[in-house]
């Protein structure tokens, strides 16, 4: 009787209930995260070790600049969405106005995208010897990849905001063994960088049909673009485009640098350094499925918000510690996945772990506090990161791979305060 009455208790306590939420939440994702990250590092590793140096190499501007057009083509389009979306997310019809608007205005973006993208990369891709054919090829894949993933991230708006986590994980899961399939189909055949840059596009179209789906329970699709919603997400995106073209830059500031003034090698060895961010795109992808959503939720409580932003922040820099003692412990180990072209790089990879840490904190505030609609003005932010840039620029020589990525520690250690800082100054100046 007693036993009944003290469970009987934790369960009235909302405090339990909350817990007993968020346990479910991380160990879902948590779970699924770890598969699916699993899951794209081994066909990341296959890709590093079937492709020569030069392949990766092309490989590495293709997947860069498809991350570039992809930040573009939204220009904080998702990040007014799920702002908007917040605000009506109990009401089927009205997310589904906020979702059709988001989708428009992505199209929109989208064209302006490509058509500058695209002649900027074969600029590249001749540079570093690729043949007319290849770029093409690679050219090719890169839109088939980039048309979609156009649309996944206000696919998943409803369902993130409702917190119904379980189908999409299965998707993510289903997605990313389609893409460790179809490249191994391909790949052993045709060892050449557009067969990896496609095999990851396909399998997300399928994905984004499902994504539908599963929203279609909590969005109506059948309504239209408003005028008033595209307004509110315009003014978002008006102040967020300029940081958007900023960080296209600023976040792959190694490779761009390389791809300037260093060699085709150096391309391809700061390629396959990156695959160990994996660790933190688990911490990324939980975070941004778990905490940002519900973050965005919140009532405007200076106390409660300013709780809820430090404690995620300080669970992230804790995951971050143990990630680089891991990569400071065991450098050869590490290096020995990516096989012998790579296996000299003891040093380069605590730096771009080091760096991989910082940019994960740093984007990961960014994301608590645009997505509640307080976005840093576009002259403030922009001017910050430019003097951030050059005063790496001077302190460090970015022709060589080491002092690239040292200059992209500095910029990621500077991200990383700036983020913070801004982060706490607007809970501290929310009106209750």
């Amino acid at each position: 009787m007693l036993n009944k009455i003290i469970v009987r208790r934790f369960s009235d306590n909302s405090n339990y209930t909350k817990a007993i939420e968020w346990s479910k939440a991380l160990s879902i994702t948590g779970a699924t995260q770890v598969l699916v990250q699993a899951v794209g590092f081994i066909s990341g590793i296959m890709i590093i070790r079937l492709l020569s140096t030069h392949e990766y190499a092309l490989y590495t501007l293709a997947n860069t600049m498809l991350g570039t057009m992809t930040i573009l083509a939204d220009g904080g389009i998702s990040t007014g969405v799920m702002a908007e979306g917040g605000k009506v997310w109990a009401d089927k019809k009205k997310l589904g106005i906020v979702l059709a608007t988001g989708l428009d205005l992505r199209k929109k973006f989208a064209a302006i995208t490509l058509t500058i993208a695209l002649p900027l990369l074969l600029i590249l891709l001749r540079s570093h010897g690729a043949s007319w054919l290849m770029s093409i090829l690679i050219i090719f894949s890169i839109i088939i990849s980039f048309i979609s993933v156009l649309s996944s991230t206000i696919l998943e708006v409803a369902p993130k905001l409702k917190q119904d986590i379980l189908p999409l994980q299965k998707n993510y899961i289903l997605s990313n063994f389609g893409r460790l399939i179809l490249l191994s189909a391909t790949i052993f055949a045709f060892p050449v960088a557009c067969t990896a840059i496609i095999s990851s596009g396909l399998p997300q179209i399928w994905s984004n049909w499902k994504t539908r789906r599963i929203a279609e329970h909590y969005a109506d699709w059948n309504q239209r673009p408003d005028v008033t919603i595209r307004a509110e997400i315009l003014q978002k995106v008006k102040r967020m485009l300029p940081l958007a073209i900023y960080f296209c830059f600023s976040g792959q500031i190694t490779v761009w640098l390389l791809s300037m003034f260093g060699s085709t090698t150096s391309i391809a060895q700061i390629g396959a350094l990156g695959r160990f961010s994996v660790a933190m795109s688990i911490a990324s992808a939980i975070f941004g499925v778990i905490a940002v959503p519900r973050y965005a939720r919140l009532p405007n409580s200076k106390k409660l918000l300013l709780k809820w932003y430090a404690t995620l922040n300080i669970i992230l820099i804790i995951f971050s510690l143990i990630i680089i003692s891991i990569a400071w412990l065991f450098p050869e180990q590490l290096l020995w996945i990516l096989g012998k072209d790579y296996k000299n790089l003891t040093n380069e990879i605590l730096i771009i772990i080091t760096s991989s840490c910082l940019n994960l904190i740093a984007s990961s505030s960014f994301s608590l506090y645009s997505h509640r609609g307080v976005v840093m003005r576009a002259d403030i932010g922009i001017g910050i990161g430019i003097l951030g840039l050059i005063v790496g620029l001077l302190i460090v020589d970015v022709s060589t791979l080491r002092g690239a990525l040292y200059y992209s520690l500095f910029s990621a250690a500077y991200g990383f305060f700036v983020n913070i800082v801004y982060g706490l100054i607007q809970i501290l100046h929310t009106k209750n």
